[in-house]
């Protein structure tokens, strides 16, 4: 029996391949799937790895109009051609620019994964003409489906559409983590101490971690002023920064670039596909985020065996629990990540046992499997 088609379309290739890790594969087995997203050669890549047909469309995570309407025109002729049964998007500009194209080209199920709503840090006119193109991808869509429960709520506040056509699909997140691959077991104390004589870090250092894009909405200014407050005091501890700046598109405050790029203990390794080895050398990840859906580096951190500093948003505050798995603190404030930074080296009681419930913590509610096979059973509802 001939398989019926599957579009996944992101803006970038690299959500494919993060955000998406195996799913494509998964998938494969019960449907024709084709990778739809911008940068040709690395799309490609994806592909390969995946071992799905790959379609390429350049979209920008910028408002650009008119090459939005090419991008919309290039994809309804594809997809007319194609005839899917489902088309599935992933972020904010493949959603508006994929159900749009979709309902054109007369596609029956046209599905968008919310993980995320970078709107909610904007103000003024822009914020008016995301509202509106965030409330025109939702009516395109035949389903919706926020990341998160917290996410579902916040669509609903600002009515971009029906709660009837919202759903969370298992206890969240848009991939699940793959436990077997997250697990501080292949980390052997040999591997582990030639990383930190690379990066110059001791084995008695208190090690936190953040792992993402480095930017403001991160919280990233507010950590690495608390971090300058802590280390007045603890002159052990050390900050591993792992992503990359986005310098054009949310930039970091001019003081905060100096003390990454003056201080020491500070340590910035860029952008890592594989973000297990820092983990491993890590005591605590710092997540003090603005705004997530459903942050998949806190599950990694957490399958890790790591205890998660967190902001009270939403994903964050449903993979972590206040005093079992980690700590939550209010958005944008230093003082209280400061002060939870400390407790969290100086109290080992309270550290030992936040770090023996995080793995099954994860392991119990978020393994890949489980969300693999809750969307396929959702796509079979259709």
């Amino acid at each position: 029996m001939k398989k019926q088609k599957l579009i996944r379309i992101t803006t970038v290739p690299i959500s494919l391949d993060k955000l998406l890790t195996g799913q494509l594969r998964f998938m494969s087995a019960y449907y024709e799937v084709t990778a739809v997203s911008s940068e040709k050669e690395n799309l490609e890549k994806i592909g390969k790895k995946e071992g799905v047909k790959t379609f390429h469309v350049e979209m920008s995570r910028k408002i650009t109009p008119l090459a939005d309407l090419l991008a919309v025109f290039r994809l309804f002729l594809f997809l007319r051609k194609e005839k899917p049964l489902i088309v599935h998007s992933h972020t904010p500009k493949a959603g508006i620019v994929g159900m749009l194209a979709a309902r054109l080209a007369g596609v029956p199920n046209r599905l968008h994964t919310v993980a995320g709503l970078p709107l909610l840090e904007t103000t003024g006119l822009k914020r008016k003409i995301l509202d509106g193109v965030e409330k025109l991808t939702y009516a395109l869509a035949t389903k919706v489906y926020p990341n998160s429960q917290g996410l579902q709520e916040i669509i609903i506040q600002n009515n971009y559409c029906k709660a009837t056509k919202l759903k969370v699909i298992a206890n969240g997140s848009s991939n699940g983590i793959d436990t077997d691959f997250f697990t501080p077991t292949l980390y052997s104390d040999e591997s582990k101490n030639i990383l930190r004589k690379q990066l110059a870090i001791a084995e008695t250092d208190f090690v936190f971690v953040f792992v993402g894009r480095l930017v403001k909405d991160k919280g990233l200014n507010e950590m690495i002023a608390a971090f300058e407050l802590l280390q007045k005091t603890y002159s052990h501890a050390k900050l591993l920064l792992v992503g990359d700046y986005e310098t054009d598109l949310d930039p970091l405050f001019p003081e905060t670039m100096t003390v990454i790029q003056q201080n020491e203990n500070i340590i910035s390794v860029g952008f890592q596909y594989d973000v297990r080895p820092y983990f491993s050398i890590a005591k605590v990840l710092v997540f003090p985020s603005y705004r997530e859906g459903f942050p998949n580096v806190v599950m990694q951190a957490g399958a890790m065996a790591l205890p998660c500093i967190v902001s009270d948003i939403n994903g964050c505050n449903e993979i972590i629990e206040e005093g079992i798995n980690g700590t939550i603190i209010p958005v944008k404030n230093k003082e209280v990540l400061l002060e939870k930074m400390t407790l969290l080296m100086e109290n080992q009681e309270w550290y030992l046992q936040l770090q023996r419930n995080s793995r099954p913590m994860i392991t119990s509610r978020y393994d890949q499997k489980v969300v693999w096979e809750s969307i396929l059973a959702e796509y079979r509802n259709l």
